[in-house]
């Protein structure tokens, strides 16, 4: 990996370890504090590595510069110092001593900790549920906007808000009680989902499929997981979910990077490790009576991954996302069950139900819809793909809606 795609990537994986594990030192009420001094290393980083070229162990090197310029901050500032003092465990808050703990169990322990105290409920749920994006997972505000379907001018605020009354409330950075973990983790599993999302179908305009999103989703995910208080029901099902739906990374794009539909995918390329383990965190998802959306998506993409195109696939698969629809109601959901109606009483039905929805201003909707009314009516399909081409942000997606369109006219 090159210089110019090597610094982001490991921001968007280092950056907020690094940050945590400062908070964790400093407290949350200093937590800019914690981000300008990551931020100064991954500047120098940019500097020096471009005149003398990437170091043997990139991650390592920011982790040592990391912990130096920390140690000098709380030398030369003494004030800071002093007001963290009582926070921090060791005699000489400023002395070179200073441990700053990067180790990997550290980073996830305290990576773990950060998540329930963004959605802590002193802040309302789309609150912490936007902190946990931008102070866990590194999304902007612009990310966070097309993931909560807002503006950005929206998410400046909320963050804004939640920061200060995280900051005015001093919440202690440690690990969760079993209250707390019960109370908090809905918002927690749905940041980690909507960061997956995120990569899985990327509102880039340039890039569809994020995989290095899915794979911190996944990590943080296994963070829950291997966590016995919080390893829950609903956490297992949600990594059994992002297993499922990783399987298919290999068969969901060909080599120039256009967009191949589920139904041409390439089965021998889905990943059967993935799959395995996906069943198995389903697997432990079942103990319990609790059933969560997570469950029933889970359940779908499991069908997802059964190659036959039978009958028994989906209606099982139109079956969950029956009571998906009963539990928490989404027009994408109910635009994605229209397939599996097709697929199960005919076209003519998923049509009907497809155009109660109305999701006029979204791409995928006339898609499904050109692809619906393939073979019933022809210039309709045309002009739904046609309308699909206008409102598609990616060029993957207007790639595959244009072919589409040629397909129809040939």
């Amino acid at each position: 990996m090159q210089q110019k795609e090597l610094i982001p990537h490991l921001f968007r994986t280092e950056y907020r370890k690094i940050v945590s594990v400062l908070c964790k030192l400093f407290g949350i009420e200093h937590i800019e504090v914690a981000e300008d001094l990551v931020s100064d290393t991954f500047l120098l980083a940019s500097e020096l590595w471009g005149l003398k070229g990437l170091p043997e162990n990139p991650p390592a090197w920011l982790y040592t510069v990391a912990k130096n310029k920390t140690r000098d901050y709380l030398k030369h500032n003494s004030l800071f110092a002093q007001k963290i003092s009582k926070e921090i465990t060791y005699h000489e808050a400023y002395s070179d001593e200073l441990d700053i703990d990067l180790s990997v169990k550290n980073i996830n322990d305290s990576q773990l900790a950060m998540i329930f105290v963004v959605c802590h409920p002193c802040n309302p749920p789309e609150v912490q549920i936007g902190l946990a994006l931008n102070l866990v997972c590194g999304f902007g505000a612009d990310e966070i906007a097309s993931a909560l379907l807002t503006n950005k001018e929206v998410i400046y605020k909320r963050l804004q808000r939640g920061r200060e009354r995280l900051k005015r409330e001093k919440i202690k950075i440690e690990s969760p009680s079993l209250s707390e973990i019960n109370e908090r983790l809905p918002a927690v599993l749905t940041s980690l989902y909507l960061l997956f999302n995120e990569g899985y179908y990327s509102a880039n305009k340039d890039i569809i499929l994020r995989k290095d999103l899915c794979l911190e989703a996944m990590r943080l995910t296994c963070l829950l997981v291997e966590n016995e208080q919080t390893s829950k029901p609903s956490a297992n099902a949600l990594l059994a979910l992002m297993c499922f739906h990783s399987s298919r990374f290999d068969a969901r794009l060909n080599p120039g990077g256009d967009v191949i539909l589920y139904q041409d995918q390439d089965t021998a390329l889905w990943d059967q490790d993935l799959i395995a383990k996906g069943e198995y965190f389903l697997n432990q998802a079942s103990h319990g009576n609790e059933l969560t959306k997570f469950h029933l998506e889970a359940g779908i993409a499991y069908w997802h991954t059964i190659k036959a195109d039978s009958y028994e696939k989906w209606e099982s698969i139109l079956q969950l996302y029956n009571q998906l629809l009963l539990i928490e109601y989404s027009p994408v959901a109910a635009l994605n069950r229209t397939y599996a109606l097709a697929k199960v009483n005919g076209k003519m039905e998923a049509i009907t139900e497809a155009e109660k929805i109305n999701l006029s201003g979204n791409h995928l909707y006339h898609s499904l819809l050109g692809e619906l009314y393939l073979g019933i009516d022809g210039p309709k399909a045309v002009a739904h793909l046609e309308t699909a081409w206008k409102l598609a942000k990616s060029k993957a997606d207007k790639t595959l809606i244009s072919n589409k369109i040629l397909a129809c006219k040939s």
